[in-house]
């Protein structure tokens, strides 16, 4: 057995809250718009710190905390969906309270960590490695099921993707957004134990602050995976800046003009491909004579295919659907792999009705998930897309990749959070998505900011929010898998089990040491 320092909680519990509740807000303030990449660790650490020592309903209450003050600023924009409706507050307080309990949960788990490596194991190199490794690991095995459960998951938050314009996010490349993540939190929990070392034993136990060092300092000097430059490509990305956002009134054809009348600036530019964003039709297009004549005319004056969106019933499904626009016609097209739940389709709606019936009446749409591939030829370059919500599912970007994709084109419709940062933050998954592939991003909005990336993450050129125009220009295309993405599912899978299955061994080793 320990003694009964090392099974103390450092915190009393008054102080555990306040620390998860500043350390909640920072992590907020890492991301966009703040962007203070760096408060990240500092988030991290003081969640970490308070749930050392600390009990199972104490730990998920603190979890929860921190939990609570991230992600109710964080998604704070989701209550702009229902426009000024009284329960506008009720999917975002939904939402963000789902996120916290998973908080809590995993805040449960790593305390337990906590408690059963300082039963089995003294002070020393080995339990400063082993209490760093599984708090690290089971921070990322949270950060994964939050991401793929329930309703196909929530993978908004994820500490990786904070890092977007930190000198840390060419690490994505080597082991994806995963597991960047993972290297973030164990630099994290290394100096923590390095700290708490030096404190119960001795000044000469300064060497444990080595560790967290040296593996900043490694991530911090890592380049960037080198893909292969395989050319260039002409786009045109028009944001339209049109009433696209859910409960919008306008005109039947309003969307679609907005959106022609920006793209005039692409004639006579010779682009390859014109790209229209999410939602840029307002109508279908082939259910509509005018809209195709008008569309077939715009194909012919900018002389290049156009990119466009819009919701098309197939059969008894309706799916967001891109198509390809040429001279002939639609000749390809890919539909959402990932819609919103609760936003482009109801779940359980019977049951959810009967909950709340008056919000879930107001969600008309039942958008069916999409299963064709997302890469299409634009005249010999295979270009991977991803629509609006999917940028965040590491599988969808990676599948792209592995279809032979030279270009990533994020199409989006940031309408509904108007004045929020949910703009912002969905710009930096896209630049994130540019350094861990290696590819040029074109991601257009249909209200901003739109951007075209550089495969190192630079901007090429944008459009602000609440702006209509076209972005007209040439984009690197690369070839090459980065090990990020080739090695991201196991990745993923290492990171989802591995941790939990030491969890659960050193707890075995916990439990028996206590009846020794």
């Amino acid at each position: 057995m320990t003694s009964s320092v090392r099974e103390r909680a450092i915190l009393p519990l008054w102080a555990a809250f306040v620390s998860a509740v500043v350390g909640g807000l920072a992590l907020d303030a890492s991301f966009p718009s703040l962007g203070v990449w760096p408060l990240a660790f500092v988030a991290v650490g003081l969640s970490l710190v308070s749930l050392i020592g600390r009990r199972v309903w104490s730990a998920l209450a603190v979890g929860f905390a921190f939990g609570a003050a991230f992600y109710l600023p964080h998604i704070d924009w989701a209550a702009r969906f229902l426009g000024d409706n009284a329960l506008n507050w009720v999917p975002w307080a939904a939402l963000a309270g789902v996120e916290s309990i998973f908080m809590g949960l995993g805040a449960v788990l790593i305390a337990l960590g906590y408690r059963w490596v300082s039963r089995t194991m003294r002070p020393g190199a080995a339990r400063l490695a082993a209490t760093s490794l599984i708090a690290a690991g089971v921070w990322t095995s949270r950060e994964l099921i939050m991401g793929s459960w329930p309703y196909g998951g929530f993978p908004w938050g994820r500490i990786g993707m904070s890092q977007s314009l930190s000198p840390l996010a060419p690490v994505a490349s080597w082991v994806g957004v995963t597991g960047l993540t993972f290297g973030m939190v164990l630099v994290t929990a290394l100096a923590i134990e390095a700290a708490r070392l030096i404190r119960v034993r001795a000044p000469r136990r300064w060497w444990a602050l080595a560790a967290p060092t040296v593996l900043l300092i490694v991530m911090m000097l890592v380049p960037q995976y080198r893909t292969t430059d395989a050319g260039s490509f002409r786009v045109a990305a028009v944001q339209g800046n049109g009433p696209t956002a859910y409960l919008d009134e306008g005109a039947r054809y309003d969307v679609l003009d907005a959106q022609l009348a920006a793209s005039a600036a692409a004639v006579g530019e010779d682009p390859d491909l014109v790209v229209w964003p999410e939602g840029g039709v307002g109508l279908d297009p082939l259910e509509d004579a005018n809209a195709a004549a008008v569309l077939d005319r715009a194909v012919s004056a900018i002389g290049a295919p156009i990119l466009l969106n819009a919701a098309v019933p197939d059969g008894e499904l309706v799916f967001n659907r891109s198509m390809l626009w040429t001279a002939d016609g639609v000749t390809q097209s890919h539909d959402k792999r990932y819609p919103v739940p609760f936003g482009e389709y109801v779940p359980q709606r019977e049951m959810y009705e009967r909950i709340v019936p008056s919000l879930i009446e107001m969600i008309g749409r039942e958008y069916a998930p999409g299963t064709n591939s997302p890469v299409m030829d634009i005249d010999g370059v295979p270009a991977a897309l991803a629509i609006c919500f999917d940028v965040l599912f590491d599988a969808h970007i990676e599948e792209g990749i592995a279809g032979g994709a030279e270009v990533l084109v994020f199409q989006t419709n940031n309408a509904d959070f108007r004045g929020t940062d949910e703009n912002l933050q969905q710009l930096a998954f896209a630049r994130m998505r540019a350094i861990e592939s290696g590819r040029s991003v074109v991601n257009v909005s249909t209200v901003g900011t739109s951007q075209v990336i550089a495969p190192d993450g630079t901007t090429i050129d944008q459009i602000g929010v609440d702006e209509a125009g076209a972005i007209i220009t040439d984009v690197e295309l690369r070839q090459g898998t980065t090990p990020g993405v080739r090695a991201g599912a196991g990745i993923r899978g290492f990171l989802l089990w591995m941790p939990l299955a030491a969890l659960a061994i050193v707890g075995v080793l916990a439990s028996r040491s206590t009846r020794d």
